[in-house]
């Protein structure tokens, strides 16, 4: 991957990234779960020669959630109909290693690999939210870093069951009635911590080998998971500096893994505010910052502190001191808000409204979205984007009218598709069947 060849992904949340999107006139009032919705944006982007969609869930609802949360399609359902229209573009969704088994898992990507011609991603997810727990019969929900350690091994699992059946195991051998090669075929007879798998998978590997790992671990503990299982990082890091120390830390403690620095992606949430002059992007702001009220805020905050009631609080004081509140949740975000209160000592109501509708670095002309996103690239804070526009409408248009042909223009992009499958185009390397050295050597 060279820096002057950034990945793009578009980050579809029905209506849009922001909680009140489906109030917008620009999109479907029923965005969360309107198909023609899903196909159209995906479309422009395949156009556009972005490398991914990537579909976003979660396990557990209350009447809080974000509006479009209550009512959305599951990934891998939305994600085997996107890849019957599609051709080029990757598909990546979200699957939590807490709230499922391995085998099912990797079958069912491994599917949609197989279906989409090698486009498959998967992004892993560990549950944040506790209540999760109340909808599966698998007791309490589980510490922070418990989690990730059931994760280090649900992805050994799913890995080692990708790597069932060796390539060209299936001979399909009409003439003499072999369907298989039965000494391409391997079990891998786990039995760990926390599963029990014994296989083979039945479902041969794709064309790219396994599907990509997209991860977005920000924590210590997520980032050392990052590091050693994460093939494209999802971040959230606001600033140019906050990026850099993410970009630096996680590619150095893949290094310590034994991994090449480049085959990671790290690819920060972008979330322009665009117009063709300052004023205009000003008002295109001003016109998402409407969309919400102050009670909305309170419960949209609230949601990454495990759903904590913050109307109890006086709005207009200091943002208040809640202790540990979401140290099992959302932990590193929690973690940055906090902080930020603090330091810019934040009223409770200026911390709300903020949280609901961040004003990042990636506002103003096209022309300095498109600078800001070189200077990134430039600057090792990013492989990367992945765009998660506020309103999947006319701004998301304008971005692939106006933002992307700067980006061709400084050589910073490259509309075509340079391979068939979601990690050629990523610039990651193909995975090898880890039987097939050990194959050849006992023949």
């Amino acid at each position: 991957m060279t820096s002057k060849n950034m990945k793009l992904g578009i980050l579809i949340q029905g209506p849009g990234g922001h909680m009140n999107s489906w109030k917008s006139e620009d999109v479907p009032a029923d965005g969360s779960i309107n198909l023609n919705h899903y196909i159209a944006v995906t479309h422009k982007a395949e156009q556009a020669g972005f490398d991914f969609v990537f579909i976003a869930d979660g396990l557990h609802i209350n009447e809080k959630s974000i509006p479009h949360f209550l009512n959305r399609f599951e990934p891998l359902t939305l994600l085997s109909t996107l890849a019957a229209v599609t051709k080029h573009i990757g598909l990546v969704g979200t699957i939590s290693t807490t709230y499922s088994e391995p085998f099912n898992v990797a079958r069912q990507f491994a599917s949609l690999d197989i279906i989409s011609g090698g486009r498959a991603g998967w992004n892993v997810v560990t549950s944040p939210l506790e209540g999760t727990a109340s909808n599966f019969n698998k007791g309490n929900h589980p510490e922070h870093r418990l989690r990730y350690q059931m994760a280090d091994e649900y992805l050994e699992v799913t890995k080692g069951l990708w790597d069932s059946w060796e390539d060209a195991a299936f001979v399909r051998n009409r003439e003499t009635g072999q369907f298989f090669d039965k000494d391409k075929m391997h079990r891998l007879n786990h039995n760990g911590e926390f599963f029990t798998a014994q296989g083979p998978l039945n479902i041969e590997r794709s064309k790219q080998g396994q599907p990509v790992i997209f991860q977005a671990g920000s924590s210590k503990t997520g980032i050392a998971f990052a590091a050693k299982h994460g093939e494209a990082i999802f971040t959230n890091k606001s600033t140019l500096e906050s990026a850099q120390e993410y970009y630096r830390t996680l590619k150095n403690q893949a290094a310590e893994y034994g991994r090449k620095r480049e085959a990671i992606a790290v690819l920060p949430q972008l979330s322009p505010i665009i117009g063709a002059t300052e004023e205009e992007a000003e008002e295109q702001y001003n016109a998402i910052k409407h969309l919400i009220g102050i009670e909305e805020a309170l419960h949209y905050l609230g949601r990454f502190f495990d759903h904590f009631n913050f109307s109890q609080f006086p709005l207009d004081e200091a943002f208040p001191d809640i202790g540990d509140v979401g140290k099992n949740s959302f932990q590193s975000t929690t973690d940055e808000i906090k902080k930020m209160a603090k330091d810019e000592n934040l009223t409770l109501r200026e911390v709300a409204l903020r949280v609901a509708t961040p004003k990042n670095e990636f506002f103003g002309t096209y022309e300095q979205v498109a600078n800001k996103m070189i200077e990134w690239v430039d600057q090792d804070a990013a492989d990367g984007f992945v765009l998660s526009m506020y309103v999947l409408g006319k701004q998301y248009e304008d971005f692939l009218e106006h933002v992307v042909p700067i980006l061709v223009e400084k050589g910073y992009y490259n509309r075509g598709y340079e391979s068939d499958t979601l990690r050629g185009n990523l610039g990651l390397p193909f995975i090898e069947n880890r039987y097939k050295k050990e194959h050849i050597k006992t023949k």
